[in-house]
């Protein structure tokens, strides 16, 4: 392998992941900051609402903030919506993202996989999603390698019947396959790219600064 080649290679599908990651994560904010003009609130009523520092709730708008769980969970009861509602609406395709109007969504998520090696963080995402009563399931694997699996029907899912699900949770810190490959090969894929990939944390402290 010529050097000097490699690194340039390396440092592209990097780029590619980081994009991917970002649209998603500006679609995001731009749907929460929609809901908070549909409500007319301000973000430091909506930050005291969620208990929140303003300028968390002010990243998360702008697109440049990953969001835990536990606090997209408060955002969304803050702004008298659902985590179905979010989920749905960052699902849909790319669209501009109305910033007052009203929005005739339904609650109606199909499959959501998690892909999560901490069975703490896991765990609390789907209670996360109990409290939120969706009532389609969360599939939870515990590798990057088990995912793509489930993905495409292979390993240990080569009878399950095939149906992608709507959104991807992922955690990047993963052992063996990382999250930066998992979503590569998951956007290098024709089966798969379609389907939206939003990087979650679990909050282990109180201060969202302090939350990954």
């Amino acid at each position: 392998m010529p050097i000097g080649l490699y690194p340039n290679a390396m440092m592209k599908k990097h780029d590619h992941v980081l994009r991917a990651d970002a649209e998603l994560q500006a679609r995001l904010g731009a749907i929460i900051r929609a809901c908070r003009l549909q409500l007319g609130i301000t973000q430091l009523e909506l930050a005291a609402r969620a208990k929140l520092h303003r300028t968390y709730v002010v990243e998360i708008e702008r697109g440049r903030r990953n969001l835990t769980v536990r606090s997209l969970a408060n955002l969304a009861r803050s702004l008298e919506v659902t985590l179905g509602h979010l989920f749905k609406r960052v699902t849909t395709p790319t669209e501009s993202v109305p910033a007052e109007s009203s929005w005739p969504l339904t609650d109606e998520v199909r499959e959501i996989l998690l892909v999560e090696h901490n069975s703490a963080a896991a765990a609390a995402t789907a209670q996360a999603f109990k409290r939120a009563k969706l009532a389609k399931p969360l599939r939870i694997v515990s590798s990057g390698e088990a995912g793509l699996d489930y993905l495409f029907g292979t390993g240990p899912y080569t009878a399950m019947k095939q149906e992608m699900p709507q959104l991807i949770l992922l955690a990047f810190d993963l052992p063996g396959m990382t999250g930066e490959e998992f979503l590569r090969r998951v956007k290098k894929d024709a089966r798969t790219r379609h389907i939206p990939v939003v990087t979650l944390t679990i909050a282990r402290h109180s201060h969202p600064a302090r939350s990954r």
